[in-house]
């Protein structure tokens, strides 16, 4: 990627270009058995100049090695282990504006100060999407990274609880909390529990306080869309409000109107996560809202 471009990458993520020595706070530190990197002494991140002189930092390349065994630890579904940039087809502007910033998340990488939030109904390619930005920043810029669906993780907590079971609550979270990079998605799908609440908030809080960066993908919003199928169902109840009686009239009337209800009463992302969850959300990430038809309909 030339110079010219990486201005333009940089300052959607980075509220100021912090001070680079060489340093990452966050960096695990090198095993007895490992020879730390010459270059960047272990940190992963070393100084770059840009063809303009610009001094930026840079992942070491030693962080690049073994992107495979990456891959596997970060545990993608199969189903979209291959999933990338080049095959996720934007259907209206929403869609491209979230490739293109995902693209310029990477760009930036790791100078990024915010994650990514993709919101949006099913089907759109939220997931798609995350695992591309992922894959990349495993692959092209040496970044450690974790896949999780947040009702399996939750899950694997519970399990932890077990005193048959193998695993301890820190052995499952501490991946968790250490890698470099975190997809969790669909957020806000498992019942909003007072106990899931708290964990997804220690899990995010732990995240946000060691600047590491994470993107979340959810089926909810932070209001309620008056889609299509509302407008529709509101214009056939008027239709049939000013028709003439007849013994079914009511009783359609009765089911339009649940029919709006349901639809009315959909939660929005606040309601399934928590308010204090949803407030650290504003601080790190940025939100992507991405429309559009379900796409496994549509290929059918």
């Amino acid at each position: 990627m030339s110079s010219d471009n990486s201005d333009k990458n940089v300052i959607p993520f980075a509220s100021g270009l912090r001070e680079v020595t060489g340093a990452r706070p966050e960096a695990e530190p090198a095993r007895p058995q490992e020879v730390v990197c010459q270059i960047c002494f272990g940190t992963g991140t070393r100084l770059g100049t840009d063809r303009d002189g610009t001094v930026r930092a840079a992942i070491c390349e030693c962080r690049r090695v073994n992107a495979k065994n990456k891959l596997v630890i970060a545990q993608i579904p199969p189903r979209f282990l291959k999933r990338s940039f080049e095959d996720y087809h934007p259907k209206n502007e929403s869609q491209s504006f979230a490739k293109n910033f995902g693209r310029m998340l990477v760009e930036a990488y790791p100078l990024a100060d915010r994650g990514l939030l993709l919101m949006g109904g099913v089907g759109v390619g939220k997931t798609h999407l995350a695992i591309a930005i992922l894959r990349e920043l495993i692959e092209q810029k040496g970044a450690t990274g974790l896949f999780f669906e947040s009702g399996s993780l939750l899950k694997t907590i519970q399990d932890s609880y077990n005193p048959i079971s193998q695993t301890s609550e820190m052995r499952v979270l501490a991946p968790v909390y250490q890698t470099d990079v975190l997809v969790l998605d669909e957020l806000g799908a498992t019942v909003p529990s007072d106990w899931v609440r708290d964990t997804l908030y220690q899990i995010v809080n732990s995240r946000y306080n060691n600047n590491r960066l994470t993107i979340f993908t959810t089926n909810y919003f932070d209001e309620l869309h008056i889609d299509e199928s509302l407008k529709r169902l509101k214009n056939q109840r008027e239709e049939l409000d000013n028709s003439a009686y007849s013994s079914g009239r009511v009783e359609a009337l009765r089911e339009l109107d649940k029919r709006i209800t349901r639809l009315l009463s959909r939660q929005v992302l606040e309601d399934r996560i928590g308010t204090s969850l949803r407030s650290r959300l504003h601080q790190m990430c940025k939100k992507i809202p991405i429309f559009g038809e379900d796409f496994r309909k549509i290929e059918r």
